[in-house]
């Protein structure tokens, strides 16, 4: 290996201000943590269908995916025609034994009339007011019956389940849907991410650890909430809460740092690192003065708001480091 010039030696010392005046630090293993990069899915908290209560044909659909609906919205509404047809035939009903119903009273009151005559008798009124009685039941029933009908046409509105945003629209307008099909999926409840580790990095894992979520240019932390004990095609699930995730694109997924570890490492800073030759060098304190060290170079990590860099080989514990070098 070529050693470094005299004068880039000597330029180094005069860059530093001298060894008596330059700060200096000793070098001693930093506990760093080891972070495994994996894919989070933006999951919603709750997915609710918004189910139709009536069979028939979907007449009318006012989401698409994508829309925010509110609980008890209206989104969709299905018409049966046979119940019109029921509710029609039931009101022609009614008017018939309306219609007798008119005519037993008439008769009940002129058989009240003979009665006090002395012209009828007393069972032949009774059997009048049942007459009456029985009509009057009959009606009442056809009412009810009615009353069945109108509810089961109000079923046909379909109604948002929960406030959310729908996910997916499985039907379309004109089509038919049976009893309990689902005619929109509504996402709510928040959202949170679901994230699938290897099982060997399970030891690892802890609740309430933090993790971090990249966000564009940005970093973003996050809360691990829940580990699950069952462990499905080798890897484990957990759930990880983040303040401010957006429900606008559910089952997204998100680059996630999860943090499966910690070992000792030799940090220096970025800056007493200097670049010579296709080689990294780095001035630390020998016996006799500053001695420029070759070193190979690992990972840039961010440690208490500084940018550190590991160093693989070349230094050890005890090392003066002389910063500043390739300012």
């Amino acid at each position: 290996m070529r050693l470094p010039s005299l004068s880039l030696c000597f330029a180094l010392l005069a860059l530093i201000g001298g060894i008596a005046t330059a700060q200096t630090a000793a070098l001693k293993p930093t506990t760093i943590i080891e972070w495994k990069a994996v894919y989070g899915q933006v999951e919603a908290r709750d997915r609710i269908p918004a189910r139709a209560r009536l069979g028939g044909t979907l007449v009318d659909l006012k989401v698409v995916e994508g829309d925010a609906v509110t609980a008890g919205q209206p989104i969709g509404r299905i018409e049966d025609e046979k119940l019109a047809f029921q509710l029609s035939a039931l009101t022609a009903q009614r008017g018939a034994l309306a219609a007798q119903l008119s005519n037993a009273q008439v008769e009940l009151a002129r058989g009240e009339s003979l009665l006090k005559q002395g012209v009828t008798t007393a069972q032949g009124l009774d059997a009048l007011r049942t007459q009456v009685d029985v009509l009057k039941g009959q009606i009442a029933a056809l009412d009810a019956q009615a009353d069945v009908i109108t509810q089961q046409v109000k079923e046909g509105t379909v109604l948002a389940p929960a406030d959310g945003r729908v996910l997916d629209v499985p039907v379309s307008k004109g089509g038919v849907v049976m009893p309990g099909e689902a005619v929109a999926l509504i996402g709510g409840g928040g959202t949170y991410l679901r994230l699938s580790i290897p099982e060997r990095h399970a030891p690892s894992l802890h609740q309430g650890d933090t993790i971090e979520i990249a966000q564009g240019n940005a970093t973003q932390t996050g809360t691990l909430s829940r580990i699950y004990p069952l462990i499905q095609n080798g890897r484990v699930i957990a759930d990880v809460e983040v303040a401010g995730l957006t429900d606008s694109f559910v089952d997204a997924r998100v680059l996630v740092r999860l943090a499966v570890g910690q070992r000792d490492a030799l940090m220096v800073p970025a800056t007493a690192l200097s670049s010579s030759g296709g080689l990294e060098f780095v001035v630390v304190q020998g016996a006799s003065g500053a001695v420029q060290r070759s070193v190979v170079p690992g990972e840039h990590q961010v440690v208490n708001g500084n940018e550190m860099v590991e160093i693989l080989s070349g230094l050890e514990a005890g090392d003066i480091i002389l910063p500043g070098a390739a300012e």
